[in-house]
Protein backbone atom coordinates (compact mmCIF):
# COMPACT_ATOMS: atom_id res chain seq x y z
CA UNK A 1 0.00 0.00 0.00
CA UNK A 2 1.29 3.58 -0.78
CA UNK A 3 1.57 5.63 2.27
CA UNK A 4 1.59 9.55 2.11
CA UNK A 5 2.93 9.74 5.86
CA UNK A 6 4.41 7.43 8.70
CA UNK A 7 4.59 8.36 12.50
CA UNK A 8 7.83 6.37 13.37
CA UNK A 9 8.54 4.81 16.86
CA UNK A 10 6.30 6.78 19.40
CA UNK A 11 4.31 5.67 22.29
CA UNK A 12 0.97 5.16 20.68
CA UNK A 13 -1.83 5.52 23.37
CA UNK A 14 -5.66 4.77 21.74
CA UNK A 15 -8.36 4.09 24.28
CA UNK A 16 -10.21 3.29 21.63
CA UNK A 17 -8.34 0.42 21.02
CA UNK A 18 -7.25 0.03 24.27
CA UNK A 19 -3.50 0.27 22.69
CA UNK A 20 -1.00 1.41 24.74
CA UNK A 21 2.65 0.49 23.17
CA UNK A 22 5.22 2.07 20.89
CA UNK A 23 4.32 1.52 17.50
CA UNK A 24 4.05 3.13 14.21
CA UNK A 25 0.98 4.89 12.35
CA UNK A 26 0.50 5.53 8.78
CA UNK A 27 -1.81 7.59 6.67
CA UNK A 28 -2.90 7.19 3.31
CA UNK A 29 -5.94 9.55 1.46
CA UNK A 30 -6.59 11.26 4.86
CA UNK A 31 -7.22 8.18 6.47
CA UNK A 32 -5.85 5.93 9.13
CA UNK A 33 -4.33 2.82 6.84
CA UNK A 34 -2.10 0.93 8.81
CA UNK A 35 -1.15 0.97 13.25
CA UNK A 36 1.87 -1.69 13.37
CA UNK A 37 4.90 -2.09 15.62
CA UNK A 38 6.97 -1.75 12.50
CA UNK A 39 5.65 -0.47 8.92
CA UNK A 40 7.56 -0.47 5.89
CA UNK A 41 7.93 2.97 4.22
CA UNK A 42 6.55 2.90 0.72
CA UNK A 43 8.33 4.96 -1.77
CA UNK A 44 7.29 8.42 -1.36
CA UNK A 45 5.73 8.42 1.71
CA UNK A 46 6.67 11.13 4.56
CA UNK A 47 8.29 10.12 7.52
CA UNK A 48 8.40 11.62 10.83
CA UNK A 49 10.16 10.35 14.00
CA UNK A 50 8.49 10.50 16.90
CA UNK A 51 10.23 8.38 19.55
CA UNK A 52 10.29 10.03 22.75
CA UNK A 53 6.86 11.14 22.69
CA UNK A 54 3.46 10.50 22.73
CA UNK A 55 0.82 9.52 19.44
CA UNK A 56 -2.81 9.77 19.97
CA UNK A 57 -5.94 10.33 18.06
CA UNK A 58 -6.70 13.88 16.87
CA UNK A 59 -7.69 15.63 20.15
CA UNK A 60 -11.23 16.91 20.52
CA UNK A 61 -12.14 19.87 22.78
CA UNK A 62 -15.47 19.35 23.61
CA UNK A 63 -16.51 22.58 24.19
CA UNK A 64 -14.89 25.70 22.85
CA UNK A 65 -16.07 29.49 21.74
CA UNK A 66 -14.53 29.63 18.18
CA UNK A 67 -16.72 32.20 16.34
CA UNK A 68 -13.74 35.04 15.61
CA UNK A 69 -14.70 38.04 15.12
CA UNK A 70 -18.30 37.00 15.22
CA UNK A 71 -18.77 37.12 18.77
CA UNK A 72 -17.30 38.84 21.99
CA UNK A 73 -15.85 35.56 23.06
CA UNK A 74 -14.96 33.96 19.86
CA UNK A 75 -11.31 32.89 19.45
CA UNK A 76 -9.53 31.87 16.15
CA UNK A 77 -9.85 27.83 16.14
CA UNK A 78 -6.62 27.35 13.60
CA UNK A 79 -4.26 29.00 15.94
CA UNK A 80 -5.75 27.50 19.10
CA UNK A 81 -6.03 23.88 17.66
CA UNK A 82 -2.38 24.13 16.37
CA UNK A 83 -1.05 24.93 19.72
CA UNK A 84 -3.07 22.51 21.92
CA UNK A 85 -3.00 19.39 19.85
CA UNK A 86 -6.72 19.85 18.99
CA UNK A 87 -7.94 18.49 15.54
CA UNK A 88 -11.42 18.93 16.67
CA UNK A 89 -12.71 21.93 18.05
CA UNK A 90 -16.51 21.88 19.41
CA UNK A 91 -18.11 25.08 19.40
CA UNK A 92 -21.05 25.12 22.07
CA UNK A 93 -23.51 27.78 21.23
CA UNK A 94 -21.40 30.76 20.21
CA UNK A 95 -24.25 30.94 17.56
CA UNK A 96 -28.29 30.67 17.36
CA UNK A 97 -30.49 30.14 14.09
CA UNK A 98 -30.39 33.82 13.71
CA UNK A 99 -26.67 34.02 12.77
CA UNK A 100 -25.87 29.91 12.25
CA UNK A 101 -25.56 30.89 8.45
CA UNK A 102 -22.60 33.24 9.34
CA UNK A 103 -20.80 31.34 11.55
CA UNK A 104 -20.39 28.69 9.22
CA UNK A 105 -19.43 30.50 6.06
CA UNK A 106 -16.91 32.74 7.18
CA UNK A 107 -15.36 30.56 10.10
CA UNK A 108 -16.27 26.65 9.64
CA UNK A 109 -15.98 26.22 6.32
CA UNK A 110 -12.99 28.13 6.08
CA UNK A 111 -10.80 26.64 9.01
CA UNK A 112 -8.04 23.82 8.27
CA UNK A 113 -9.38 22.30 11.48
CA UNK A 114 -12.28 20.50 11.68
CA UNK A 115 -15.20 22.51 13.92
CA UNK A 116 -18.50 20.68 14.49
CA UNK A 117 -20.71 23.06 16.62
CA UNK A 118 -24.08 22.69 19.63
CA UNK A 119 -26.48 25.39 18.50
CA UNK A 120 -27.67 27.94 20.64
CA UNK A 121 -31.52 27.91 21.46
CA UNK A 122 -31.50 31.64 21.52
CA UNK A 123 -31.52 33.77 18.43
CA UNK A 124 -28.17 34.99 18.20
CA UNK A 125 -26.13 32.74 20.83
CA UNK A 126 -23.75 34.16 23.03
CA UNK A 127 -23.51 37.62 21.97
CA UNK A 128 -23.09 39.83 24.71
CA UNK A 129 -20.15 38.68 26.68
CA UNK A 130 -16.84 40.76 27.56
CA UNK A 131 -14.89 42.17 29.70
CA UNK A 132 -17.09 45.34 29.79
CA UNK A 133 -21.05 43.80 28.48
CA UNK A 134 -22.24 40.83 30.28
CA UNK A 135 -25.61 39.89 28.69
CA UNK A 136 -27.39 36.90 30.01
CA UNK A 137 -28.57 35.37 26.50
CA UNK A 138 -31.04 33.09 27.83
CA UNK A 139 -32.31 36.03 30.68
CA UNK A 140 -34.50 37.75 27.98
CA UNK A 141 -37.88 34.95 27.26
CA UNK A 142 -38.05 36.73 23.54
CA UNK A 143 -34.98 35.74 22.12
CA UNK A 144 -35.97 31.73 22.61
CA UNK A 145 -36.12 30.89 19.05
CA UNK A 146 -37.18 26.85 19.27
CA UNK A 147 -39.05 27.12 15.29
CA UNK A 148 -36.19 28.63 13.83
CA UNK A 149 -33.34 26.32 15.86
CA UNK A 150 -35.61 23.46 14.46
CA UNK A 151 -34.94 24.41 10.76
CA UNK A 152 -31.31 25.14 11.33
CA UNK A 153 -29.80 22.02 13.10
CA UNK A 154 -31.97 20.03 10.51
CA UNK A 155 -30.52 21.95 7.33
CA UNK A 156 -26.63 21.65 8.47
CA UNK A 157 -26.40 18.27 10.74
CA UNK A 158 -22.88 17.64 9.01
CA UNK A 159 -21.38 20.47 11.36
CA UNK A 160 -24.50 20.78 13.96
CA UNK A 161 -23.87 18.03 16.64
CA UNK A 162 -26.07 18.72 19.48
CA UNK A 163 -28.48 22.01 20.67
CA UNK A 164 -26.96 24.36 23.30
CA UNK A 165 -28.48 26.37 25.97
CA UNK A 166 -27.35 28.03 28.79
CA UNK A 167 -29.26 28.97 32.21
CA UNK A 168 -28.00 30.23 35.87
CA UNK A 169 -27.97 33.54 37.59
CA UNK A 170 -25.11 35.30 35.02
CA UNK A 171 -26.73 33.37 31.47
CA UNK A 172 -30.55 33.53 32.33
CA UNK A 173 -31.35 35.97 35.46
CA UNK A 174 -34.40 34.43 37.16
CA UNK A 175 -35.52 32.42 33.88
CA UNK A 176 -35.14 29.42 35.99
CA UNK A 177 -35.56 26.27 34.05
CA UNK A 178 -37.68 27.55 31.39
CA UNK A 179 -34.72 27.76 28.40
CA UNK A 180 -33.50 24.52 29.55
CA UNK A 181 -37.13 23.28 29.01
CA UNK A 182 -37.56 24.94 25.13
CA UNK A 183 -34.25 23.91 24.54
CA UNK A 184 -34.89 19.97 25.87
CA UNK A 185 -38.23 20.66 23.03
CA UNK A 186 -35.81 21.28 20.04
CA UNK A 187 -33.32 18.78 21.15
CA UNK A 188 -35.71 15.96 20.98
CA UNK A 189 -37.73 17.68 17.42
CA UNK A 190 -34.58 16.93 15.77
CA UNK A 191 -32.82 13.80 17.92
CA UNK A 192 -30.13 15.07 18.97
CA UNK A 193 -28.28 15.81 22.14
CA UNK A 194 -28.40 18.37 24.12
CA UNK A 195 -25.59 20.28 26.20
CA UNK A 196 -26.75 22.68 29.30
CA UNK A 197 -24.39 24.57 30.67
CA UNK A 198 -25.07 25.87 34.33
CA UNK A 199 -23.51 28.98 36.24
CA UNK A 200 -24.96 30.23 39.75
CA UNK A 201 -28.39 29.63 40.87
CA UNK A 202 -31.23 29.61 40.12
CA UNK A 203 -31.89 26.90 38.61
CA UNK A 204 -30.26 24.43 41.03
CA UNK A 205 -27.40 21.83 40.00
CA UNK A 206 -30.50 19.26 41.18
CA UNK A 207 -33.47 21.33 38.79
CA UNK A 208 -31.16 21.05 35.64
CA UNK A 209 -29.53 17.86 35.79
CA UNK A 210 -32.50 15.90 36.92
CA UNK A 211 -34.36 17.09 33.19
CA UNK A 212 -31.24 15.97 31.22
CA UNK A 213 -32.13 12.53 29.45
CA UNK A 214 -29.40 9.92 28.32
CA UNK A 215 -27.04 11.37 25.84
CA UNK A 216 -27.47 15.01 26.74
CA UNK A 217 -24.50 16.83 28.04
CA UNK A 218 -23.93 18.44 31.72
CA UNK A 219 -21.12 21.06 31.22
CA UNK A 220 -19.28 23.11 34.00
CA UNK A 221 -19.80 19.31 35.68
CA UNK A 222 -17.21 19.98 38.47
CA UNK A 223 -17.80 23.92 38.85
CA UNK A 224 -16.92 25.69 42.49
CA UNK A 225 -19.86 26.14 45.31
CA UNK A 226 -22.69 27.13 44.97
CA UNK A 227 -24.31 24.71 42.25
CA UNK A 228 -21.21 22.27 42.98
CA UNK A 229 -21.52 18.21 42.46
CA UNK A 230 -21.02 17.80 45.84
CA UNK A 231 -22.28 18.12 49.40
CA UNK A 232 -20.45 20.13 51.97
CA UNK A 233 -19.32 16.43 53.48
CA UNK A 234 -17.73 15.88 50.08
CA UNK A 235 -20.33 13.15 48.81
CA UNK A 236 -22.03 12.99 45.26
CA UNK A 237 -25.06 14.46 45.00
CA UNK A 238 -27.38 11.36 44.52
CA UNK A 239 -28.90 13.42 41.84
CA UNK A 240 -26.11 13.18 40.16
CA UNK A 241 -25.21 9.35 40.41
CA UNK A 242 -28.69 8.75 39.18
CA UNK A 243 -28.15 11.22 35.90
CA UNK A 244 -25.28 8.66 35.34
CA UNK A 245 -26.84 5.67 35.84
CA UNK A 246 -29.32 6.94 33.29
CA UNK A 247 -26.77 8.07 30.41
CA UNK A 248 -26.16 11.48 31.15
CA UNK A 249 -22.31 12.67 30.02
CA UNK A 250 -20.45 15.17 32.73
CA UNK A 251 -18.40 17.32 30.89
CA UNK A 252 -15.96 19.91 32.37
CA UNK A 253 -15.85 23.05 30.54
CA UNK A 254 -12.98 24.61 32.43
CA UNK A 255 -13.70 28.03 31.31
CA UNK A 256 -13.23 31.56 33.32
CA UNK A 257 -15.36 30.57 36.19
CA UNK A 258 -16.34 26.41 36.16
CA UNK A 259 -13.43 24.35 37.26
CA UNK A 260 -12.77 24.34 40.80
CA UNK A 261 -9.85 21.92 42.10
CA UNK A 262 -11.76 21.53 45.35
CA UNK A 263 -14.49 19.97 43.40
CA UNK A 264 -12.21 17.68 41.33
CA UNK A 265 -10.63 15.80 44.13
CA UNK A 266 -13.48 15.08 45.85
CA UNK A 267 -15.18 14.14 42.71
CA UNK A 268 -12.12 11.70 41.85
CA UNK A 269 -12.14 10.97 45.65
CA UNK A 270 -15.37 9.15 45.09
CA UNK A 271 -13.92 7.67 41.84
CA UNK A 272 -16.15 10.24 39.96
CA UNK A 273 -14.01 10.73 36.87
CA UNK A 274 -15.56 13.01 34.61
CA UNK A 275 -16.66 11.52 30.87
CA UNK A 276 -15.14 14.34 28.72
CA UNK A 277 -12.47 16.98 29.21
CA UNK A 278 -12.51 20.48 27.54
CA UNK A 279 -11.48 23.41 28.25
CA UNK A 280 -14.17 25.97 27.44
CA UNK A 281 -11.65 28.25 25.94
CA UNK A 282 -12.55 31.90 25.02
CA UNK A 283 -11.18 35.68 24.57
CA UNK A 284 -12.04 35.80 28.64
CA UNK A 285 -9.95 32.79 29.62
CA UNK A 286 -7.24 31.84 27.02
CA UNK A 287 -4.75 33.67 29.50
CA UNK A 288 -5.73 31.81 32.43
CA UNK A 289 -6.91 30.37 34.24
CA UNK A 290 -8.19 27.77 31.33
CA UNK A 291 -4.87 28.70 28.89
CA UNK A 292 -6.35 25.94 26.28
CA UNK A 293 -6.64 21.82 26.33
CA UNK A 294 -3.56 20.52 26.90
CA UNK A 295 -3.57 22.70 30.25
CA UNK A 296 -6.58 21.04 30.88
CA UNK A 297 -5.51 17.72 30.87
CA UNK A 298 -2.46 18.51 32.54
CA UNK A 299 -4.84 19.73 35.69
CA UNK A 300 -6.28 16.39 35.76
CA UNK A 301 -2.82 13.86 35.27
CA UNK A 302 -1.63 16.59 38.33
CA UNK A 303 -4.95 15.57 40.19
CA UNK A 304 -3.56 11.58 39.98
CA UNK A 305 -5.78 10.23 36.68
CA UNK A 306 -3.68 7.87 34.79
CA UNK A 307 -2.39 9.49 31.49
CA UNK A 308 -4.68 6.76 29.43
CA UNK A 309 -7.75 7.94 30.97
CA UNK A 310 -7.03 11.70 30.42
CA UNK A 311 -6.47 11.08 26.73
CA UNK A 312 -9.72 8.68 26.55
CA UNK A 313 -11.68 12.09 27.97
CA UNK A 314 -10.56 13.95 25.10
CA UNK A 315 -10.61 11.25 22.28
CA UNK A 316 -12.80 8.17 21.84
CA UNK A 317 -15.27 9.64 25.26
CA UNK A 318 -15.48 13.05 23.29
CA UNK A 319 -16.67 11.34 19.94
CA UNK A 320 -19.12 9.24 21.96
CA UNK A 321 -20.74 12.49 23.10
CA UNK A 322 -20.94 13.57 19.70
CA UNK A 323 -21.75 10.53 17.92
CA UNK A 324 -19.65 10.29 15.94
CA UNK A 325 -17.72 7.52 16.39
CA UNK A 326 -15.28 7.93 13.47
CA UNK A 327 -13.62 10.62 15.65
CA UNK A 328 -10.97 10.08 18.56
CA UNK A 329 -9.51 6.95 17.31
CA UNK A 330 -6.69 5.76 15.19
CA UNK A 331 -8.59 2.34 14.11
CA UNK A 332 -8.02 1.36 10.14
CA UNK A 333 -10.10 3.95 8.08
CA UNK A 334 -10.55 6.77 10.96
CA UNK A 335 -10.17 10.12 9.36
CA UNK A 336 -6.44 10.73 9.78
CA UNK A 337 -5.78 12.53 12.85
CA UNK A 338 -3.33 12.45 15.10
CA UNK A 339 -1.79 14.33 18.11
CA UNK A 340 2.26 14.22 18.93
CA UNK A 341 2.26 14.88 23.14
CA UNK A 342 4.82 14.81 25.75
CA UNK A 343 4.72 14.53 29.10
CA UNK A 344 7.69 16.90 31.03
CA UNK A 345 8.44 16.54 34.39
CA UNK A 346 9.33 19.63 36.64
CA UNK A 347 7.37 21.62 38.94
CA UNK A 348 4.37 23.62 37.52
CA UNK A 349 1.96 25.94 38.37
CA UNK A 350 -1.49 25.48 37.78
CA UNK A 351 -4.99 27.67 39.13
CA UNK A 352 -8.52 27.18 39.46
CA UNK A 353 -11.20 29.70 38.85
CA UNK A 354 -11.32 30.61 42.35
CA UNK A 355 -7.53 31.45 42.75
CA UNK A 356 -6.29 27.91 44.03
CA UNK A 357 -3.32 27.08 43.00
CA UNK A 358 -1.80 23.70 42.39
CA UNK A 359 1.77 22.93 41.82
CA UNK A 360 2.08 19.68 39.37
CA UNK A 361 4.55 17.80 38.46
CA UNK A 362 3.63 17.30 35.05
CA UNK A 363 2.67 19.25 32.22
CA UNK A 364 1.30 17.73 28.83
CA UNK A 365 2.99 19.63 25.64
CA UNK A 366 1.61 19.41 22.34
CA UNK A 367 4.70 18.88 20.15
CA UNK A 368 3.00 18.59 16.92
CA UNK A 369 -0.30 17.85 15.23
CA UNK A 370 -1.46 15.45 11.91
CA UNK A 371 -4.74 16.48 10.24
CA UNK A 372 -6.34 14.85 7.79
CA UNK A 373 -3.12 12.70 6.86
CA UNK A 374 -1.16 14.83 6.32
CA UNK A 375 1.53 16.65 8.76
CA UNK A 376 -0.01 19.84 9.94
CA UNK A 377 2.15 21.51 12.80
CA UNK A 378 5.22 21.49 15.10
CA UNK A 379 5.89 22.84 18.32
CA UNK A 380 8.78 25.74 17.59
CA UNK A 381 12.06 24.17 18.10
CA UNK A 382 10.95 21.14 17.82
CA UNK A 383 13.50 18.92 14.74
CA UNK A 384 11.41 15.81 14.11
CA UNK A 385 14.01 13.84 11.70
CA UNK A 386 12.42 13.01 8.05
CA UNK A 387 12.93 10.15 5.61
Amino acid sequence: MDFDLILTGGRVIDPSQNLDAVADVAFAGGKVARVAPSITPSPGAELRNVAGHIVTPGLIDLHTHVYVHGTSLGIDADEFCRSSGVTTAVDTGSAGPGNFMGFRKHVIERSQARILAYLHVSHAGIYGFSERVMVGESEEMRLMNPIDAVAVADANRDVIVGIKVRVGKHASGTSGTAPLDIALQVAEEVGMPLMAHIDHPPPSYEEVVERLRPGDVLTHAFRPFPNAPVTPQGRVKQVVLAARERGVLFDIGHGKGSFAFRTARAMLANGFMPDTISSDVHVLCIDGPAFDQVTTLSKFLCLGVPLPEVIRASTVNAAMALKRSELGSLRLGSPGDATILSVQEGRFDYVDVVGEHLEGDKRIVSDAVVLGGRWWHAREGLSFARG
